[in-house]
């Protein structure tokens, strides 16, 4: 019982000095995406706690911990629908569970080669999961048109990430077509404008061997005239 006691008090002190030296921030992702979490009130451009980030502001797709401005321990990531679709141990760095994926999401994968039935194929992954994971790379991107008057719901937008079998991202295109307006353009935009981690990736495999790969998002246009998923 003396063990109990004093290890609630050591929760209870642990809490209190957290709150005391840190302070709660939040920050917009994306138009759909909004994180909380804490920083250092010495110095506030160090993450120290906890971490979630919330589709409309009611559904986790992420939650961790962070100490000293690096993510720490296990992570999980969460679908749109809140279901879970990756975890990820940053003290070990290994996925530890991911979720299988299914032709209706609007994730797609290829590789520049036939698969056949006898063919082991593994896809390229994103640690951040099938969602938060490629917010920056679904944000990046500005219509480059004005859209007063334009009905953008009648445009489909598709981003293309070209994955090197080195696990680094070599190529990124937005393509943005409308058969109402006649519509129909590929930008490319510089890999480097993303921060190093955001060009790196678990490069996809053919009969155990890394392969160049395809990840295709597929996006609407947001109010902002920015990309979101669907």
């Amino acid at each position: 019982m003396k063990t109990i006691f004093l290890f609630i008090i050591s929760l209870l002190y642990f809490d209190s000095s957290f709150a005391q030296d840190t302070v709660e921030q939040k920050n917009r992702l994306s138009e759909s995406v909004i994180e909380r979490f804490f920083v250092l009130k010495a110095n506030k451009k160090t993450k120290q706690g906890p971490y979630r980030a919330l589709l409309k502001r009611r559904t986790i797709v992420a939650a961790g911990y962070y100490r000293k401005d690096k993510k720490t321990g296990t992570w999980n990531f969460y679908k749109q629908d809140g279901s879970l679709c990756e975890t990820y141990n940053y003290d070990t760095n290994e996925i530890t569970f991911e979720a299988p994926v299914y032709t209706t999401d609007d994730l797609g994968y290829q590789i520049d080669d036939t698969v056949k039935k006898t063919d082991r194929v593994t896809r390229p992954l994103k640690i951040g999961g099938c969602y938060y994971g490629f917010i920056p790379y679904v944000n990046l991107f500005k219509l480059p048109f004005d859209s007063y008057g334009v009905n953008t719901d009648s445009f489909n937008a598709y981003v293309e990430l070209l994955i090197s079998p080195l696990g680094r991202l070599a190529d990124y295109k937005v393509h943005l077509l409308s058969a109402l307006y006649d519509y129909n353009r590929t930008f490319s935009l510089d890999v480097h404008l993303f921060a190093e981690p955001d060009q790196k990736f678990i490069p996809a495999t053919f009969n155990g061997k890394p392969v160049l790969s395809r990840i295709i998002i597929r996006c609407i246009i947001a109010g902002n005239d920015s990309l979101d998923f669907y």
